[in-house]
């Protein structure tokens, strides 16, 4: 499918409203890894020369003799249980010690997600301590390596202020911040010189392997990047316990929350920060759960639908003037009441040679070669089907496209295709040369996960068919 025509008029009015060949997945994937601008960086982006991956230092052994890590899950809903799922796909690397949350069902169900796949994948028995807080898995701070923090989006970032000045590794949920107030307390945090915790934000969308194949492919296969389309079309938000995704204070709003993947991407693929004053949105609200009981203290719903349209920053060297025309731009088209979708994401990513475009769930990446001119000779008319070279590229085979091995990835089903198990993963890995060379290096960063919401935060702010309208 194209970018419709559609994009291209939300682009100018945003803008201006401001004053083939059929191949498998190559097994040898390289990342790209995302440019950064800021001078003074958290300590868990320090940069080790040598990225191989390496053994764990002797600490508690499992029968092959290797140190196994003390997760502790913070928040045991549905993200909650789908990590308990893949971590037990590890057993051999590391063991979940703790499970908290206040909501004993919650509790019960994970309980039954450990030993159910303890079935599948192996492992030993070992039951983990329940507990009913934070604040009493707090005590425990000592015992635990990882702190997974899976609670609801408002929680994370004082669960981040509270961690972060202790010696572990966190990989904490999107959003990472629902405000500006909370984007305020994480910039202090990192600034701290206290501040030792190693962080990795759960951005597993990156590990998709359409996605990461496209990755792969940009820039070499398409010349200069100039435009990328993101988009997703799919079911409303899922019932939460306490329906606390019902209530834009306690997500950040649709934006932030579910976006907040795709801003990630936009950065990602781009190679680029986005140039926050220029972004422009149009949103829908209301469309989804007119059905259901209003919530106390909630006086408008959530974002349902929405268009976003964002400018880059090149090499961030200074800001697009406003006279630019080849700048890189990107538009998000978000649809929460499309159930009947064919894809329920697509990426598009088009430059100067050519163009990539990535569709889930089929899990192919297309990639199309503009025509030259010898192969389009009469520009008077459409090129000719056939001066246009394409390779479609099935990606079904997660461990092919990320170069792992069967024996070393886990890949049952879940609710990322996967992905969450190449995240936990490469988590793995950065956290066992860590633990041989005192260095961390997260594939997404405490930065990168503000930079996504920072965008989604600015999106909210920049509605432009809401303005006056706000309570």
């Amino acid at each position: 499918m194209g970018v419709p025509a559609l994009t291209v008029l939300l682009v100018s009015y945003f803008l201006n409203s401001s004053t083939g060949t059929r191949q498998s997945c190559s097994p040898k994937v390289s990342f790209l890894r995302p440019y950064h601008h800021l001078v003074n960086m958290p300590p868990n982006l320090k940069v080790s020369a040598d990225n191989t991956v390496i053994s764990l230092l002797p600490n508690e052994h499992d029968n092959r003799g290797e140190a196994r890590f003390h997760c502790a899950i913070l928040g045991c809903g549905m993200m909650g249980q789908e990590h308990i799922s893949y971590i037990k796909g590890y057993s051999r690397d590391i063991r979940i010690d703790f499970l908290a949350d206040p909501f004993a069902p919650s509790l019960e169900e994970s309980q039954k997600v450990m030993e159910e796949f303890r079935r599948k994948e192996g492992g030993d028995d070992h039951q983990p301590t329940i507990l009913q807080s934070e604040e009493e898995l707090l005590q425990h701070v000592n015992d635990i390596d990882l702190l997974v923090i899976a609670s609801p989006n408002f929680m994370h970032t004082d669960t981040l202020v509270r961690w972060g000045k202790h010696d572990l590794t966190i990989l904490v949920e999107k959003p990472i911040a629902v405000s500006q107030e909370q984007m305020d307390q994480l910039n202090e945090l990192r600034q701290d010189p206290e501040f030792k915790a190693r962080v990795w934000v759960a951005m597993e969308y990156r590990f998709i392997p359409a996605i990461a194949k496209l990755l792969s492919l940009v820039p070499s296969t398409i010349g200069e990047l100039k435009m990328i389309t993101i988009r997703e079309n799919r079911y409303p938000f899922l019932h939460k316990i306490g329906t606390w995704n019902r209530d834009p204070k306690k997500t950040g709003d649709t934006l932030v929350e579910k976006c907040c993947h795709f801003f990630d991407l936009f950065r990602l693929i781009t190679g680029q920060e986005v140039h926050l004053p220029r972004v422009r949105a149009l949103a829908q609200r209301g469309l989804n759960y007119h059905g259901e009981a209003p919530l106390p203290g909630v006086e408008r719903p959530i974002i349902d639908s929405a268009y976003v349209v964002m400018p880059f920053m090149g090499d961030g060297s200074e800001p697009p003037s406003v006279t630019t025309t080849t700048e890189t731009i990107g538009c998000l088209e978000l649809c929460m009441y499309a159930e009947g979708s064919r894809h329920q994401e697509e990426i598009i990513v088009t430059g100067t040679k050519g163009r990539l475009e990535a569709y889930l769930p089929e899990n192919k990446v297309f990639a199309f070669e503009r025509p030259s001119m010898e192969l389009w000779e009469d520009r008077s008319i459409p090129p000719p089907p056939s001066s246009v070279k394409q390779t479609v590229y099935d990606c079904f085979n997660v461990k092919d496209v990320h170069g792992i091995s069967n024996e070393e990835l886990p890949t049952h089903a879940g609710y990322h295709y996967s992905s969450t198990a190449v995240e936990w993963y490469r988590l793995l890995q950065a956290m066992k040369q860590h633990a041989k060379t005192g260095i961390f290096v997260p594939d997404v960063s405490l930065d990168d996960g503000m930079r996504a919401v920072e965008v989604g935060l600015q999106a909210s702010a920049a509605i432009v068919n809401e303005q006056g309208k706000r309570s």
